[in-house]
Formats: structure tokens, sequence, C-alpha cells
């Protein structure tokens, strides 16, 4: 779906409305108005008529939740209450509900919140949401109920890691995000010994996107630990750190997929931004993989049409074992991955993944000049490089081992650029070029604007 599609039906241009979600600054672009209408046309996508709903620990969380809940009761949906939870336990508990809701903004910064949608266990898809974005009148409803609830998440989790071999000791980051609880009871359930950071809800020495961040209270407790884990603020997102030092968002994606792949899972799927060396890996081990689209419900839809077992996206941490939940789980892939530490499979992927150097920024472009920035770009990168992809966004193959990729995000006002090769250098000049190019298109598209 085109940004620019989702964009005109949008009161504001500032409010980021995809797959992923409905975005913004609360009290700027996103409003108490938002909430109201898009959970009022979200109910009619409820079958059930039962929805579970949480949100993460963002100051605003608490009251966004409560004009939710009230909006879908009015709407006649019967609403069970988690409080604060994480996006994976939401849609785990989704599968005997119906339907969730997510209040949360996942990785962007505090000031930011928004609603995620979930029916039948995974996020609405294209369709869905412009279904839900037009809008409609309603009927009068019986107000539905709202009742507090407990989940299994951490029952179904440990049943399906299983033992671990010894008492690994783990150093846990939560971020002062929504895995506060669920992430230290997962690994002393595991039988880990746990230290754990920034376990204040709400508080935190780093920012909440741990892809990002240095997390370098994590990096010091490492050195110490078998393995650390950092999670976002609605506990889908993990970067692994390894002996003090931070793993690339692809190892964690890497991980599990070798995990799968001991599993014997073969049918793969991996977004068009994910690491060249996981596709190699996967089919040395004797697998298949499909390229989506970047984002999550992207990579869920095609793992839906091919029957893939298992899949992901390495530019958000995300992997995605439909199975038990078709979304990134940042809880359960890191008590797969802790199950790994010390093993065969563990070292292979990490020594395989350390001859491939990903690096991966952004550019602040206004949201208004994406269309036209990328429209540009197009053209620029057409004549520097000879084997261009249009799937999703621009992407350059430059050899085997070497791509670079530029995307419009629809979560913030950025164009994101992601460059892989197997020589550092390389990779550093690729990404130096690229941007540049990007930069030059933003000035000319704003330029164009003036005329």
């Amino acid at each position: 779906m085109s940004s620019e599609f989702i964009k005109s039906l949008c009161a504001l241009d500032s409010l980021k409305v995809s797959i992923s979600g409905v975005r913004g600054i609360f009290g700027n672009d996103l409003n108490l108005n938002d909430v109201i209408y898009y959970c009022r046309n979200f109910s009619r996508l409820i079958k059930s008529k039962k929805c579970v709903v949480a949100s993460d620990t963002r100051p605003s969380s608490n009251m966004l939740s409560n004009i939710a809940v009230a909006s879908l009761m009015e709407r006649g949906i019967e609403v069970y209450n988690l409080g604060v939870a994480p996006t994976p336990v939401v849609f785990r508990e989704s599968r005997k509900y119906g339907a969730g809701l997510i209040i949360t903004s996942s990785h962007n910064p505090m000031e930011w919140n928004g609603l995620k949608f979930i029916v039948e266990g995974r996020g609405v898809n294209e369709s869905e949401l412009r279904y839900m974005i037009k809008e409609r009148l309603f009927s009068k409803e019986k107000i539905g109920t709202e009742l507090e609830t407990n989940s299994d998440y951490l029952d179904e989790a440990v049943d399906l890691i299983g033992n671990l071999r010894a008492a690994p000791r783990i150093a846990l980051d939560v971020g002062g995000g929504a895995a506060f609880k669920v992430a230290p009871q997962l690994f002393k359930r595991l039988g880990c010994k746990v230290k754990t950071i920034n376990e204040k809800p709400g508080e935190a020495s780093r920012g909440p996107d741990p892809t990002y961040d240095r997390l370098q209270d994590l990096v010091r407790a490492s050195k110490k630990s078998d393995i650390g884990f950092a999670f976002d603020l609605d506990g889908d997102r993990l970067v692994v750190v390894k002996d003090g030092r931070k793993q690339a968002p692809d190892v964690t994606l890497g991980l599990g997929i070798a995990k799968v792949l001991e599993m014997r899972y073969k049918k793969i799927v991996l977004s068009i931004d994910t690491s060249v060396a996981i596709e190699k890996f996967i089919r040395e081990e004797g697998g298949r993989v499909k390229r989506s689209k970047v984002g999550e419900a992207n990579v869920v839809d095609l793992m839906i049409k091919t029957n893939s077992q298992a899949g992901g996206e390495g530019s958000s941490a995300g992997f995605i074992l439909p199975k038990f939940n078709m979304c990134r789980d940042g809880l359960l892939t890191s008590g797969l991955i802790a199950s790994m530490v010390g093993t065969r499979q563990f070292n292979e992927i990490v020594r395989f993944m350390e001859g491939y150097f990903q690096l991966r920024s952004k550019v602040n472009v206004d949201s208004r000049f994406h269309k036209k920035t990328m429209k540009i770009l197009l053209k620029k990168m057409e004549r520097q490089f000879s084997e261009i992809i249009t799937t999703d966004g621009v992407k350059s193959i430059i050899d085997e081992d070497s791509w670079a990729l530029v995307r419009q995000s629809n979560t913030e006002h950025v164009i994101r650029i992601s460059v892989e090769s197997n020589n550092l250098n390389k990779v550093k000049s690729i990404k130096k070029q690229v941007s540049k190019l990007v930069k030059k298109s933003y000035e000319e598209a704003r330029r164009s604007r003036n005329y």
C-alpha cells in the first residue's frame, strides 16, 4: 500500500498509519479522537466480539488505553485487559480471543504512542487497513464489558523452549518497558541466573530502541554473564550482547534461524533488507528462502501464503516462529537463543555472520516529500548501479556479497538506508555514497515544490 494513499486519508500528514499500526507524537499529531476513530473502525474486524488489550509503559499509555477500551466497549466488544504487557504476549493471547489491541509505539521515542491491531493472531494486512481507514456510520450496539485477565504465555513459552543444558547467567536490559516482569520471570522459570537492568517501568538509562543504542550498561554486565539481551519498550525487538560486544540486529534473526534449522524447519521467509549471510547459511543447511517486503506483517503474510515455518527481518532484530506467534517475539527468541549458548550451531552462525558487515542509518526527510524523493533517487541509483530491485523501495545489488536498500519509513519522518558487504571499507563507502544520493534527492524534491 502506498504511503500517499494512507496519508491522504489521515487528518494530519504527521500521523503515521500503516500495517504496523497508528503512530504519532501524543498531543501533537496523535490525539484522543484518533484513538476513538481507529478503535471504532477496528471493531468491525472483530468477528468474535472479543478483544484482548494491553499497553506498554509510556507516560501516555494508561490514558490512551482507557479511551481505547471505552471505544471498543461502545461497539459491543468484550474487552479482556492485561494491563501492561509485551506485544508478543498480546499476540499469543489474541489467538484465544480472536483479536488484540496494543497501545504502543514500539521503538519510537517516549513522546510517541499509538495503536497496533491484531486479528486472528496476526497483524492487520493491507486490505484490512484500507477497510479500517474509511469513515463509516455505526448503528447503536449493546455496551460491551471489560474484564481483567491473565496470560498463559510464560507456561507455553517454557514448554516450547524446553530445558536449558546448564544454568546460564543472563543479563537482561528491559529498558523500562513492558517486558520488565515477563522477561526476568521467563529466565527464572528456565533455571537461569538473572541480572536485570532498567527494571523500573517507564525509566531507563538508554533509549527505547536497542538496535540503535550503545547499551553500555548491558555491555558491561554481559562480560560477567554468558549472554545479554536488550528489549525495546513493547518487548518484540531483541538485541544480543555477548562477551561485552553488541551484536548486529541481523545476528538476533540469524541465531533464531539457526535454532529452527536444528529443529529441521527448512522453509524460511526473510525480508528484503535481511543479511545475505543468513540466506547463504540457510541454503548451506539445505533450507529454502523467499524474500518479502520489509515489515513484520509482510513477512507474516508471505509465510502464510507459502506455508513457511519461520522467518523474520534483520533490520528490526525480529525472528518469527508462526506456530507460536505470528509476530516478532523478542521474549521467545531470547529463550531459544539462550538454549543455544555454547553449542556448535550458536558458534557457527555467529562466526559465519562475522564475515559480513551491515550498516543501517536514516536520513531525516519530511514524509510529505517521501514519494518525490524516492522517485528522484531511483533515477540516480539506476545511473550508479547495474542491478536494481524495486519490490520494496530501491535495492541495488552490487555483487553477490554487497547490496544497498533505500526505503521510506511508514512509522517515522525518515528514509532508511541499509547496506551490507563482506568488506568493511566497502560497506562504509557504499553507505556514504548512497546517503549522499538520498540527501541530494531530498534537496531536489524540496526545490521542485517551490516552483
